[in-house]
């Protein structure tokens, strides 16, 4: 298990180990998405715990692409102080952090933003309320707007980014033929679904330079039907991974995904564990960028094991981190049993109650 402890760098960005806390919707923003201190001190703690890398909750680059509330944002210069005085936090506990730049397309929610949701393309059950579909020159401003959320992100102190193209959000919509049914040069095969993200991953470049972290998450599959295949991410990835991406986060899955939906719950032994297993060892076969693998890794067994048989180069975890900030140092210290999450997504009930997310079952055993 010694590799999983061992010092890494993705673009100069060094790490303690190999172990990424995958970006979580915490709930612990303001309701205009700026830092409170029980966002600090969760990302303190995560810091504290032994984490190698932090990645920040989905951070919204636009109003209109608010996903939830108390939402962490990226999309105004006011918030840039609040996101520094977090990520000084972070490193003064000796921890890195990576901001989440996201969008939620056709998922935001306009009651929270006063501003219609913007969708790819739009077809007829998509949704009863009321949708924008994007023009080229909406396309150009969500460039634009993800080229200045990436510029206030460095100046904010983040030790780089990561684009958010996955579980259905704006970028993941872009790449899935469940929602882009477009006819210009944004729609129809893989080398112009992915068109986007080379044209963000660009004008990013322009603001942050070559030397700075740019990350993506990406779905492996939809599992939707029409969705993304794991065949056209990979061609995806490899043309993303050609213009200069440092490092992906591999997942899967939509909002819609009920096929997935059972293998995310019930956690409680190493056949159930990293869902997305197969998928990284087919992009490992054809994709030389350091992969990140994410999806149901519980036990110190298993995170070795991936990495051993270069399935993975850094094992990424969500849930397990919400009930013990604190277990990759317990791993590291001998204490080798398996997380105590039980995967029952308890954890989101008081965050959507504006509580902040945390583990009600500890919570439950601590006043017992």
């Amino acid at each position: 298990m010694r590799v999983l402890f061992e010092t890494s760098e993705i673009n100069g960005m060094k790490l303690a180990n190999r172990f990424v806390r995958s970006a979580t919707w915490e709930g612990m923003a303001s309701e205009e998405g700026a830092v409170t201190p029980q966002l600090i001190r969760t990302m303190k703690d995560l810091s504290e715990g032994g984490v190698g890398l932090i990645i920040s909750g989905h951070a919204y680059v636009s109003p209109e692409g608010q996903a939830g509330p108390w939402q962490l944002g990226i999309y105004k210069d006011e918030l840039v102080e609040g996101l520094r005085e977090m990520t000084d936090t972070v490193h003064q506990a000796g921890g890195k952090i990576v901001a989440q730049l996201a969008h939620a397309g056709a998922f935001g929610v306009q009651k929270l933003s006063g501003l219609t949701p913007h969708v790819v393309s739009y077809f007829e059950g998509l949704s009863k309320s009321s949708r924008h579909e994007m023009s080229k020159k909406d396309i150009k401003t969500l460039i634009f707007k993800f080229a200045e959320a990436a510029e206030r992100a460095k100046e904010a102190g983040f030790d780089g980014v990561q684009l958010h193209s996955a579980h259905g959000y704006l970028l993941s919509q872009f790449l899935s033929p469940a929602y882009n049914r477009r006819t210009d040069e944004y729609g129809g095969p893989i080398e112009n679904r992915v068109r986007i993200h080379l044209e963000i991953l660009k004008a990013i470049r322009n603001r942050v330079g070559n030397d700075y972290p740019v990350l993506i998450k990406i779905n492996s599959q939809d599992h939707v039907e029409g969705g993304l295949t794991l065949a056209d991410s990979i061609a995806a990835s490899k043309m993303i991974a050609k213009a200069g991406i440092n490092a992906i986060e591999l997942s899967g899955g939509t909002i819609l995904s009920k096929k997935l939906s059972p293998s995310r719950v019930g956690i409680n032994k190493q056949e159930k564990e990293a869902y997305f297993r197969q998928a990284a060892a087919d992009y490992k076969n054809q994709i030389d960028v350091p992969l990140i693998l994410v999806g149901g890794i519980r036990s110190l067994d298993v995170a070795g094991q991936l990495i051993k048989d270069n399935i993975a180069d850094y094992i990424s975890m969500s849930r397990p981190f919400i009930r013990e900030p604190a277990l990759i140092n317990r791993w590291r210290s001998g204490d080798t049993a398996p997380a105590k999450c039980k995967s029952d997504n308890l954890c989101f009930g008081p965050a959507l109650e504006g509580k902040g997310i945390h583990c009600v079952v500890e919570e439950l055993e601590k006043n017992k």
